[in-house]
């Protein structure tokens, strides 16, 4: 009987793992798909885009890479390329070190200020950004954050609470013990935090700087209402944007393969620090 039981169990497993398989491969279809997409219309001529958006481009539909050239030459997205590397690296920097120290001070100080800025933080999580875009626009035109490196504060003040909620948890759960050996050792608080604490928040830094990047990176609405679309300091998103004209028309082919050319660097730094995300959520999401 219990030989029967254990092999019903087996079977009953392996049929639950064959349907779990099953819907992944689906998943992965479906999250897959659009990029395919993309991928292939990038190499099709505009005008058979929208006639047959999802056949493969053949003899008369293949178009190279006329699109690539066309989207590259157009409304300077070279420099906007530039631009938003700049930004997102700045971005994604300052957001690490002020949150993460932010995160350290409210853990370890107990007082009602710092579980007050930890509310706060948490509470800027649900705000809506619409909520606050056209007072915020307001405020960086009269600040002169129109500028990158304003955009670069504008992203760690909207970027701060995620980012504080995710280095708290992870704080929690470093031994007090460490820091105290450190202490005897003859660190101050500085050398404290950068050589030993900081080092431990890896998994969790890894964790924010991913969805910092692809969150900046990806950005449309922030660079649009606080740079605009006249001067020179325009990211991608902004850029492949205006591929639309003022009619309405659109050049469906180099918006393609702008796309791609976008989507590029963030699929090869997220495929490079992916192995940290489960790990570094997990560890920010501990009981304090």
């Amino acid at each position: 009987m219990a030989k029967g039981s254990n092999t019903q169990i087996k079977e009953k497993q392996t049929v639950g793992q064959n349907i779990a398989f099953v819907i992944l491969c689906l998943l992965v279809v479906a999250f897959l798909y659009p990029i395919i997409f993309i991928l292939i219309n990038s190499f099709k001529g505009k005008f058979y885009i929208s006639k047959n958006p999802f056949a493969l481009p053949n003899s008369e539909t293949f178009a190279g890479v006329t699109n690539y050239v066309t989207g590259l030459t157009k409304n300077g997205f070279l420099s906007a390329i530039f631009w938003s590397f700049f930004i997102t690296i700045i971005s994604v920097a300052l957001i690490l070190l002020f949150t993460s120290m932010t995160a350290y001070y409210i853990t370890r100080v107990k007082s009602k200020l710092a579980s007050g800025l930890y509310y706060l933080f948490t509470f800027s999580m649900v705000v809506p950004f619409q909520m606050v875009m056209f007072t915020m626009t307001s405020l960086a035109d009269k600040l002169h954050l129109n500028t990158p490196i304003g955009m670069c504060f504008l992203y760690l003040g909207f970027g701060a609470g995620l980012a504080v909620f995710m280095f708290s948890g992870f704080v929690k759960s470093i031994p007090l013990e460490i820091e105290e050996a450190s202490f005897m050792d003859g660190c101050n608080p500085l050398q404290n935090y950068f050589q030993v604490v900081f080092p431990i928040l890896k998994p969790t830094t890894i964790t924010v700087a991913i969805l910092q990047a692809m969150w900046v990176w990806n950005d449309y609405l922030l660079p649009y209402l606080v740079i605009g679309l006249s001067t020179k300091y325009k990211t991608i998103p902004v850029v492949v944007q205006l591929l639309v004209g003022s009619n309405g028309n659109k050049d469906m082919g180099a918006m393609m393969a702008m796309l791609v050319l976008a989507i590029i660097p963030i699929v090869i730094f997220y495929l490079a620090c992916q192995k940290y995300i489960i790990e570094g959520v997990v560890a920010g999401a501990v009981k304090g």
